[in-house]
């Protein structure tokens, strides 16, 4: 796979133009959705990803923090697109046996 460098250390751009930390597979917007789900401090980041090093993680948020318009639209464009892979999926069968059993409506 090829990476486009970019301003920022470690952060650089796939072939889809979306921003991975750099020597890892993870992208920007999984991070900053930890960061922002959980609200995780950098070094509580680099706790639970502990293979991304504290550095990159700081480079990434400043990545996010100079983007942030585009990395949110990306993320809603994401959820958007789960949900509406959740709709067309039939329910599960653990599903459809809680609502046979009226646990779940």
């Amino acid at each position: 796979m090829n990476y486009l460098a970019t301003d920022y250390k470690y952060i650089q751009l796939d072939e889809n133009q979306v921003p991975v930390i750099e020597g890892s597979t993870m992208k920007v917007v999984e991070l900053i959705t930890s960061h922002l789900t959980y609200g995780w401090s950098p070094e509580e980041l680099h706790f639970q990803y502990s293979h991304i090093s504290l550095g990159k993680i700081y480079s990434a948020l400043a990545y996010y923090w100079d983007h942030k318009a585009a990395l949110e639209s990306d993320m809603k464009q994401r959820l958007e697109k789960v949900k509406a892979l959740q709709q067309e999926a039939p329910p599960s069968r653990i599903v459809q046996k809680l609502k046979e059993r009226g646990v779940i409506s």
